[in-house]
């Protein structure tokens, strides 16, 4: 008999009932002299740090500061780069009970003025200017368009920010299950939508996801060069090293050069970051010279990771390599493979469901549960689903069914033993002649080409057939190869109605902000300018 693709939640009593400023609480009280934070600038001089007891201090003086000029409940965005001061702005909105609205430092003016307003946040903390972005002068100009916008405070004035507040100021009780955060989706389709995020669901996603599978450890640095303003950067690279009593060492930006610097200075024990982070990393002059021994794990997730990503990295390292599968709406992680995988496993899929989280997937068009094997949409359950998205009932309602599943939108297949691979996402299938292709089989087999530095596969419209396959690629650097050799390298692997007919190279991806390839825009670019 066939089996269910379904993996139950396991270790439900693994979930604690923790806030964001209980979890810096506790590790205060445990190892208040222990390194938290490190300012991750080239000058190893330059670079500031806190302890457990410092951060803790900082944040509490800011969130009796933020009480001063809002309350409980209210909103409160941050635009900036990675700067320590983000993340005590984190911590202390956590303790003041209001909601962090995480804003991508990269947004133009457009793109601000729908962020702060569909959020209705009542201030904003931002820096001046970031890589030459003219960012105060940008507000300005949108904040008539904000009523609900009352405060806005510079970074740079951080220190009188902080000393403003009252120092008997008694802080509010926070409850898990309050919100904690309002990310933004990166938007590859249609408008972005603000997940808000408890909580509950950041602080044990941390824990069971990175600290838990990652073996973390006291007093280990983890060098993070994930932005802020994405749950990678904020919840994942920020919680779990608070929660194993690490150190997190914040890089400014991502910067190749930087990150090989810090991990081999600061000793971090991580190799990680998005699969265009790590080629940039490998391929970087400085990579054979830097010291890596103190490391001891590979990290990837936010986009698919190619297979041969995997193992070039796991040869080159030494060490294992672990993939998350994460969703802004899931708090993030719902998947993972663990060094203790078989290199295989590592390679090929993206791990079992996490604790205390439930997977299965669905026919997307029945909704019945699929059996192994088959290809349909990723839904998951558990106490890491996100409220809702801010003021988007309808969006809501179809994003979580009223029975808790959180439809990812994503298609995959799961094996019987619960591990799991994507196919793309469900609006990215393409339907040709009545076939269903799934675009990460095409794509999977042109990254095993040595030409193939990236690539992505979408649905072109075509009065014959429906849809015809396109193929947009990226070669590596110095690589020589025509339409004619790639068409010959996929029919070789795969059906002859799977093979690209359209045939397009890039020398860059559009991207959205946490380094996914926004397919609809490569379309809308081809079928302009055909």
């Amino acid at each position: 008999m066939t089996k269910a693709a379904f993996t139950p939640a396991t270790e439900l009593d693994a979930v604690r009932e923790l806030t964001v400023g209980g979890l810096l609480r506790e590790a205060a009280a445990q190892a208040p002299d222990a390194p938290a934070l490190v300012e991750g600038l080239p000058d190893p001089d330059a670079r500031r740090r806190w302890t457990y007891s410092e951060l803790l201090a900082e944040a509490e003086a800011a969130a009796r500061a933020l009480l001063g000029r809002f309350e409980p409940g209210e909103r409160v965005a941050t635009w900036a780069n990675n700067i320590p001061e983000w993340v005590l702005l984190q911590m202390a909105t956590a303790l003041a009970g209001l909601t962090l609205v995480t804003v991508n430092p990269a947004l133009r003016e457009a793109e601000l003025r729908y962020v702060l307003g569909q959020s209705g946040a009542s201030g904003v903390f931002l820096v001046s200017e970031y890589r030459g972005t003219p960012m105060a002068a940008i507000l300005d100009h949108v904040r008539p368009d904000l009523p609900d916008l009352r405060e806005t405070i510079r970074f740079e004035d951080w220190r009188a920010f902080r000393a403003s507040g009252l120092p008997t100021q008694a802080l509010p009780t926070v409850e898990p299950g309050d919100p904690a955060q309002l990310q933004y989706t990166s938007g590859t389709t249609g408008a972005p939508k603000g997940a808000v995020l408890h909580h509950r669901g950041i602080t044990n996603n941390a824990l069971l996801s990175y600290a838990r599978t990652l073996d973390m450890r006291p007093g280990e640095n983890f060098v993070n060069p994930m932005p802020l303003f994405h749950t990678a950067g904020c919840v994942l690279a920020t919680l779990a090293p608070i929660a194993t009593l690490g150190t997190q060492v914040l890089m400014p930006w991502f910067d190749p050069a930087l990150q090989l610097a810090l991990i081999e200075q600061e000793r971090g024990v991580v190799f990680g970051g998005v699969p265009t982070m790590l080629l940039a990393l490998l391929g970087h002059p400085d990579f054979p010279k830097t010291d890596l021994s103190s490391v001891r794990y590979a990290l990837s997730g936010g986009a698919t990771v190619p297979p041969a990503l995997v193992r070039r990295i796991e040869a080159a390292l030494g060490v294992p390599m672990c993939i998350i599968y994460a969703q802004t709406e899931a708090s993030p992680g719902i998947t993972m493979t663990t060094p203790a995988d078989s290199a295989d496993d590592r390679a090929e899929t993206l791990g079992r469901a996490l604790p205390a989280c439930s997977v299965k997937i669905v026919d997307p068009l029945t909704g019945e549960i699929a059996a192994t094997g088959e290809t349909g949409e990723l839904c998951t359950r558990g106490y890491h689903v996100m409220t809702g998205y801010h003021a988007m009932p309808e969006q809501t309602a179809a994003a979580i069914d009223p029975e808790g599943w959180l439809h990812t939108g994503d298609l995959a297949r799961m094996d019987e033993r619960g591990y799991l691979t994507i196919e793309g996402r469900v609006k990215e299938m393409i339907i040709r002649g009545g076939e269903n292709i799934y675009p990460r089989e095409i794509e999977h087999v042109l990254l095993d080409h040595p030409a193939v530095a990236d690539v992505a596969v979408v649905g072109i419209p075509d009065p014959e057939w429906g849809e015809q396959v396109g193929a947009f690629v990226l070669l590596r650097p110095g690589a020589h190869v025509g339409e004619e050799e790639l068409f010959a390298h996929v029919r070789e692997h795969l059906a002859p109605h799977k093979t690209p007919e359209v045939w397009q190279f890039v020398t860059e991806f559009p991207l959205t902000g946490s380094g996914k390839i926004r397919k609809h825009v490569l379309r809308e670019h081809y079928l302009a300018a055909h």
